[in-house]
């Protein structure tokens, strides 16, 4: 009852708050061409696709708030196809994807690094994955309260983790990071309001030199 009804509301209407909006807006004005999105939830993102996205398959293992995903799907500009699968497991052919995306998502992913390795080998040569979430802070003492309540979150938060290092998942599936912001997100708490939002290229295509920040842009 929590995990299908309650849960799911609960979150919806946290993310889709003006910050959130604000946050997921700033990543996806660079999203073109065939876009894969990895866990899709209820559809939050797709007022935020510019006009250069031709089409959006999406990925996500849990059918829920379909009323609310089925009027979001009715006002893209564009197709959306959605698949109730795993994003461990991609049921898409190699270099298939101009842009791949990630909001909020590789906390709750069982195997983030499995998914990451999905996600670059279904981008085309130059794709770019394209990620906003919340992780593990740089912050001592933040981070070591992170590791406390990790297991209570894990439960309240329907499999969510607050303590991932999201730049090294990314690193360790083979990506290459482009550019990186890290940032608290004003008004939440640092325990879970820890950002990382960011561009990594597929493999084998050298992104453009750029540092990354600490900052947010």
């Amino acid at each position: 009852m929590y995990a299908t009804y309650i849960f799911p509301r609960l979150m919806d209407w946290v993310l889709r708050g003006q910050r959130f909006q604000t946050e997921r807006h700033r990543l996806l004005t660079s999203a073109h061409g065939m876009v894969l999105e990895i866990g899709f939830g209820s559809g939050l993102n797709l007022p935020h696709y510019p006009g250069t996205v031709t089409a959006l398959h999406a990925v996500d293992p849990a059918p829920l708030l379909l009323d609310r995903v089925a009027r979001r799907v009715a006002r893209a500009p564009f197709p959306v196809h959605i698949q109730r699968v795993r994003a461990e497991r991609l049921p898409y052919s190699h270099a298939t994807f101009d842009c791949a995306v990630s909001t909020f998502t590789l906390c709750t992913i069982p195997d983030p690094v499995m998914a990451l390795c999905e996600v670059q080998r279904v981008l085309k040569p130059g794709g770019r994955f394209l990620f906003l979430e919340h992780g593990r802070s740089d912050d001592s003492a933040i981070a070591r309260w992170q590791d406390r309540l990790n297991p209570f979150q894990n439960w309240v938060g329907c499999g969510c983790h607050l303590n991932r290092r999201i730049d090294q998942l990314v690193s360790e599936a083979g990506l290459q990071l482009d550019h990186m912001n890290r940032y608290a997100l004003p008004g939440v708490p640092r325990i879970i309001g820890e950002m990382y939002r960011g561009v990594a290229a597929r493999n084998g295509q050298p992104p453009p030199s750029k540092p990354v920040s600490q900052a947010p842009s």
